[in-house]
């Protein structure tokens, strides 16, 4: 979700036309056609399989969906019918406040694009996000939510502003210790967080190929990392490439929880397991979280603003 303050958009969005777009899986190597359609209100982010029975198609993009999340989310359907890495699309439409939408593809993989959500996000721009005249509502947390596996841990706190930071180490030294945190607000998204590409490793890329994945990856799609660094010879689009992609994904894995969260994610070397394991501790308590409809929580962010700035003429007062 795009967001601005103190003012956000109250109803709820869906695309002015329909796209179309054909590419490469990325771990099927398959090629794939995708159309994005609009979707009336209240119908949520949906996926329509167009190479099985009609009858057994229909995915709903949510956490309760989530039956797979090694190396990327995997949503299915009682029928068994999957599809799989979907985070980058759905970062892409929160990033851009779609709220509802029928996504048609004819494979069992959303298309990797460039490794990114930007050109999505350019796509979903063209075509043009529309209001619906109906309202939106939010997740606002009101109290701290924490998950823990191993030494990876993700907690979500209150906050007025919708933020993520990111803590991530890796041996490699092309990656090395990186913690980030981004507001995401106004145009922070589409600029700083939507062009950063997922990243793979060459000690792995073997591994991967033999157990049928990654079939589709190249330094088209993803940033490709040695012993040497970075093999990619255009480089990197941003020093912090790595933290800002896992950004990216966990705005993409929180999209399914149905509306947009107002809070505060912090995660220490995230990954899709921990950010569906996330969501359904925080849905497990009905104390830890409240659905507001944008009005409300336009009031809440103006207040919170208000108080800030009190504050901060108080502290400035008391120096003088």
């Amino acid at each position: 979700m795009v967001y601005s303050k103190p003012a956000i958009g109250t109803s709820q969005c869906t695309i002015n036309e329909s796209i179309h777009y054909v590419g490469v899986g990325l771990h099927s190597g398959h090629k794939v056609s995708m159309s994005l359609h609009p979707a009336t209100p209240n119908s949520g982010i949906f996926f329509v399989r167009k190479d099985v029975q009609s009858d057994h198609a229909f995915i709903r993009a949510s956490w309760r969906n989530v039956v797979d999340t090694r190396l990327c989310t995997v949503l299915g359907n009682e029928h068994g019918v999957t599809i799989s890495t979907v985070e980058h699309l759905l970062a892409a439409l929160r990033g851009c406040g779609v709220d509802n939408l029928m996504i048609e593809i004819n494979s069992d993989e959303v298309p990797i694009l460039d490794g990114s959500c930007a050109p999505l996000v350019k796509l979903i721009k063209k075509a043009g996000v529309v209001p619906q005249r109906v309202p939106r509502y939010g997740i606002w947390i009101e109290r701290p939510v924490e998950v823990k596996q191993g030494e990876r841990y993700s907690i979500l706190t209150p906050s007025a502003v919708p933020r993520i930071t990111v803590d991530i180490e890796f041996a490699n030294a092309a990656i090395g210790s990186q913690c980030l945190t981004i507001d995401l607000i106004d145009d922070v998204f589409e600029t700083e967080i939507a062009p950063a590409r997922t990243f793979g490793f060459a000690s792995e890329l073997e591994q991967l190929r033999e157990q049928g994945l990654a079939l589709g990856g190249s330094m088209r799609n993803a940033v490709l990392v040695d012993d040497d660094g970075v093999v990619n010879p255009e480089g990197l689009r941003f020093s912090d490439e790595f933290a800002r992609h896992k950004i990216l994904d966990c705005i993409g894995d929180l999209a399914l929880a149905d509306a947009p969260i107002f809070g505060h994610l912090y995660s220490h070397k995230p990954g899709h397991r921990l950010n569906n394991a996330l969501l359904r501790e925080l849905f497990a308590h009905q104390d830890a979280w409240t659905r507001l409809s944008f009005d409300e929580i336009n009031r809440r962010m103006a207040r919170a603003e208000s108080d800030s700035d009190s504050q901060l003429k108080t502290v400035v007062s008391m120096n003088r």
